[in-house]
């Protein structure tokens, strides 16, 4: 399973458990805030992506970097398993 397909299944996980609505079909260039998530979900999104990869790639960064897309999101996840 890839980085990107764990972030989109995790999303769908929360979504349910936070009774969000995601508006699909989520892409590349879907704004964050657009996405159906809310700030609580998002919250519980990286928390269980924490659990999921071992990683928390925002904690480690020197300079805060906040995801305003999809492929930002993914991509800060990917780089940090490099």
């Amino acid at each position: 399973m890839t980085i990107r397909t764990t972030i989109l299944a995790m999303i769908d996980e929360v979504a349910q458990l936070t009774d969000c609505v995601i508006k699909m079909p989520l892409a590349d260039d879907t704004v964050l805030l657009d996405s159906g998530l809310d700030s609580l979900g998002f919250a519980i999104l990286v928390a269980r992506l924490e659990e999921e990869l071992s990683l928390d790639p925002f904690s480690s960064m020197t300079n805060a970097v906040y995801p305003r897309t999809l492929v930002e999101f993914v991509t800060i996840y990917e780089n940090a398993c490099d």
